[in-house]
């Protein structure tokens, strides 16, 4: 059994209640890390640091949890580089140009599409996620939402079935057939290859009703439900996630009072937040000039808030969870504290794991070593790589 120690840690973010100064990031100080068989083994001062096979200096820097990105779509071909300039010109967001993606990917290899989602899924391990959700929905065809799910499944155990994230041009005219098809034989073919259903429960989307049949098979195929809920207006999305017992519902940009209480209603009995999560996208609206979530407002609610990047080629074409922190910060009304833990341990929770997102004893070894201080440069010095190393399952990278 091999062993590797991780000592002269300045700032350890645990995640874990009452370590350390305690706080939502469990900080602990001047400890070393003790990793076995992709497992963290032990924690403790670094004076006490047992013998290990191999030994990392952290150097007095920060180590935390490797980040959770619970939403993300890297299954795609092409780029929507013109549509982004044309937003930045002044042209608002609809949604449509999903169909633009759906045609590439349809057009494009397997090997096409198996590269681009192995060199974004590398893009973000290098930048600290360690855990990641991948998404179908830009193929919208039996065989293409396959295909789709079985590459995501080659960089991810998290993977979603996404056949309702539009309805594709040939149906239309046809909505309630492309349901009719999403809920018989897509599903059928699809739900070996995922973990959990989604559904764009929006407007020029579906609509309750569709998003709610398509949801409800899903479950009845074994699969936990996500809902993409509220992004581009008010609308059912979110409640409809709380009532069918959703991990998460996504992008939250546009919440009633109603909303925000059938979140908190869903409060976990050990009072530590909320068994459906509200999952945040900063980068959808950096990249298509929308208001951004009020996550104070969710947060002082009890929700269970999570960030992650929304990853995809028309509206939030990032990697990078820590600039979704920064922006959580900077935009959002978040702490820095609250941030992180959003990064990690509340993309854990959006994705119902608790072997990720901490760091404690038998918790899988995936962490990041800063090239800084704390935790707080993360929203502090935005755009600037502060990863100085990765561990994935206790292998450094």
């Amino acid at each position: 059994m091999s062993s590797l120690l991780v000592d002269d840690i300045g700032e350890l973010v645990t995640n874990v209640a009452g370590s350390g100064a305690g706080g939502p990031l469990g900080l602990r100080r001047d400890v070393a890390l003790l990793v076995e068989d992709g497992r963290v083994a032990w924690i403790g001062p670094t004076r006490d640091a047992p013998a290990a096979d191999r030994r990392i200096d952290a150097g007095r820097a920060a180590v935390l949890p490797g980040f959770v990105d619970s939403h993300a779509h890297l299954v795609f071909a092409g780029d929507r580089a013109t549509e982004f300039a044309a937003r930045m010109a002044g042209r608002p967001y609809t949604g449509g140009g999903i169909r633009t993606t759906v045609a590439a990917t349809r057009a494009a290899t397997d090997d096409d599409l198996r590269a681009t989602a192995h060199r974004l899924r590398g893009e973000a391990l290098r930048q600290g996620t360690t855990t990641i959700e991948v998404k179908s929905g830009y193929g919208l065809t039996v065989a293409d939402e396959v295909r789709s799910l079985r590459i995501a499944g080659e960089v991810t155990r998290e993977t979603t079935f996404l056949g309702a994230h539009v309805v594709p041009a040939e149906y239309a005219d046809r909505p309630d057939d492309y349901v009719g098809l999403v809920c018989g034989p897509m599903l059928h073919a699809a739900a070996p290859y995922a973990r959990w259903v989604d559904v764009f429960c929006e407007r020029g989307a579906f609509d309750a009703d569709h998003a709610r049949a398509i949801l409800t098979c899903g479950q009845a195929a074994g699969l936990g439900v996500r809902v993409h809920a509220n992004q581009l207006g008010p609308g059912p999305g979110v409640r409809l996630g709380v009532e069918l017992g959703a991990a998460s519902v996504d992008h939250c940009t546009h919440l009633d009072d109603a909303d925000v209480d059938a979140l908190a209603g869903t409060a976990r009995p050990d009072g530590t937040g909320t068994t459906t999560v509200a999952t945040l996208l900063p980068g959808a609206e950096f990249s298509t000039r929308s208001p951004y979530p009020d996550a104070r407002r969710l947060l002082d609610a009890g929700v269970t808030v999570a960030l992650a990047t929304d990853c995809n080629p028309g509206s939030s074409y990032t990697s990078s969870v820590p600039f979704c922190v920064a922006l959580a910060v900077r935009e959002m009304g978040m702490t820095p504290a609250e941030a992180v833990w959003a990064a990690t341990a509340g993309g854990a929770r959006a994705l119902r794991r608790d072997d990720v997102g901490v760091l404690r004893p038998g918790a899988r070894a995936d962490l990041v070593i800063l090239d800084a201080p704390s935790h707080l440069h993360l929203a502090y010095r935005p755009g600037v790589p502060l990863i100085r190393r990765v561990l994935h399952d206790g292998v450094l990278l």
